[in-house]
């Protein structure tokens, strides 16, 4: 299946089902993650995104489950917790917001995506560590939406440090739109791939932040279909609480054709 899915779109969403907006409960998001797994565009989708404070309740059903864990309690617990999963639960990566010490102690040697601010201090101590930076670029409140010349800035800031990044939050979306209820912008998914791919190929900051500011969706959609037989530049993906959205999204642009190959 995964010549159906242009190399570009691989792996680019992680099922944040359990997150909000959607809040999904368990007892659903697992068989909805499996019908994923089943599914012909099983290769766009990445792990299912697990609080640590909800593994106690994750019944995987039959079958292997391959999740995230998002390190909401104490990094001291995190690992016994997984460890008491069993073998059908297999952990692709961890992600968290607490600070880089705690996460070097007890997550040694795993990939961990590390969510700090849009700023140089905060790049420069995430580097030593080996982690992935991780942005927020939504949420609950406006004030959760970054401008597109912050997210450019840090984006830039990756590249010179030779870091990926992964966004969480807000992207459900392909093209950058205001939303009509609440008036805010929204970051789109299909712009940060395409600016990712021209700030690693050493675009100016200015040219970045157009890029992530663009609604003009044919233009986007234009530059997106040429970079498809490429591997993601940067960017290592998003989280969204939505599969079918940007799933539709894409079929609606172009940049994927139902069940044909790629």
């Amino acid at each position: 299946m995964a010549g159906m899915i242009p190399a570009v779109l691989r792996g680019l969403i992680d099922d944040a089902a359990l997150f909000p907006p959607g809040n999904a409960l368990l007892e659903a998001a697992v068989p909805a993650h499996r019908g994923y797994r089943q599914s012909w565009y099983e290769p766009l989708v990445g792990p299912l995104l697990v609080p640590q404070s909800r593994l106690g309740d994750l019944d995987p059903g039959r079958g292997d489950l391959r999740i995230a864990v998002i390190v909401d309690g104490d990094p001291a617990e995190v690992l016994k917790t997984v460890d008491a999963l069993g073998p059908q639960v297999t952990v692709a990566h961890y992600e968290s917001r607490h600070p880089l010490a705690d996460l070097k102690e007890h997550l040694p040697g795993k990939p961990v995506y590390a969510e700090v601010p849009m700023d140089e201090d905060a790049l420069e101590a995430v580097r030593p560590t080996g982690f992935t930076p991780k942005f927020r670029t939504g949420g609950l409140t406006p004030d959760l939406f970054p401008a597109p010349a912050a997210l450019a800035a840090a984006m830039h800031g990756c590249r010179r440090r030779g870091m990926r990044f992964k966004l969480t939050a807000g992207l459900h979306r392909a093209v950058r739109h205001r939303d009509p209820v609440t008036g805010v912008h929204h970051h789109g998914f299909v712009n940060v791939l395409v600016a990712a791919d021209a700030t690693a190929n050493n675009a100016g900051l200015d040219e970045t932040t157009a890029i992530l500011a663009s609604e003009d969706a044919a233009d986007l959609a234009a530059r997106a279909k040429r970079l498809l037989d490429r591997p993601r530049a940067l960017w290592t993906g998003f989280g969204s609480c939505s599969v079918s959205e940007p799933l539709q999204d894409l079929l609606d642009l172009g940049l994927l054709r139902r069940g044909d190959a790629a």
